[in-house]
């Protein structure tokens, strides 16, 4: 049975320090027929329930902490038994979202997650937010990247617990070092690729946010 992906795009708000702003979020479904795992339980639980039908959802996968990303992640758990995986170091972000409700688990750099032939390891990636991570499978040359990097650009570092040159020096050696085919899931937006976006490095740098 082969692995795929799929898009289901959710919206709702983003809220932090002080501000609410509407967002229109990917949630990215990887398996087969039987078995899936989230990444980024974002807005709507329904939908994402829906989106997985009768398949095992086996792990909901927060890419970081920002209520955007994890504010179904609870209500999906519940419902379907899944275990919520985060980096621990995005806890203080997650409690602001859900503060009676911790992870269920929390992910490493280096660690390994499976589903359904997906083999997706957890690369640190601070920057965006203290605990976010990437995912990358080689064997479908794909990398998930949150809200780390963009279609054009790293994410927004303007925020609380967030810092630029920290995002792009994990930019530069987690994410520009994999195969410049490695196609580039988003947090927001469309995808790209990694050979697409390595040569404007520079020009990040110059702009310094």
């Amino acid at each position: 049975m082969s692995t795929r992906i799929e898009r289901l795009v959710t919206s709702g708000q983003f809220t932090l320090d002080g501000g609410t702003w509407d967002v229109d979020n990917n949630v990215w479904i990887v398996g087969d027929d039987h078995e899936v795992i989230v990444i980024d339980a974002a807005h709507d639980a329904d939908a994402i329930v829906e989106a997985v039908g009768d398949r095992r959802l086996t792990a909901i996968v927060c890419t970081h902490a920002h209520n955007d990303h994890i504010d179904a992640a609870p209500a999906l758990a519940e419902r379907t038994g899944a275990t919520i995986w985060l980096h621990h170091d995005d806890l203080p972000l997650w409690k602001q979202t859900h503060p009676d409700r911790e992870p269920d688990a929390w992910l490493q750099d280096g660690q390994v997650i499976e589903a359904a032939g997906a083999d997706l390891t957890v690369l640190h990636t601070p920057g965006h937010a203290p605990g976010a991570v990437c995912l990358y499978d080689p064997g479908l040359a794909t990398v998930f990247t949150g809200d780390t990097l963009f279609q054009g650009g790293p994410g927004a570092t303007g925020r609380s617990y967030s810092h630029f040159p920290t995002i792009i020096d994990s930019i530069r050696d987690r994410l520009l070092a994999l195969p410049p085919e490695t196609k580039v899931l988003t947090g927001h937006g469309d995808p790209t690729t990694v050979g697409a976006e390595a040569p404007h490095l520079e020009e990040w740098i110059a702009r310094g946010h």
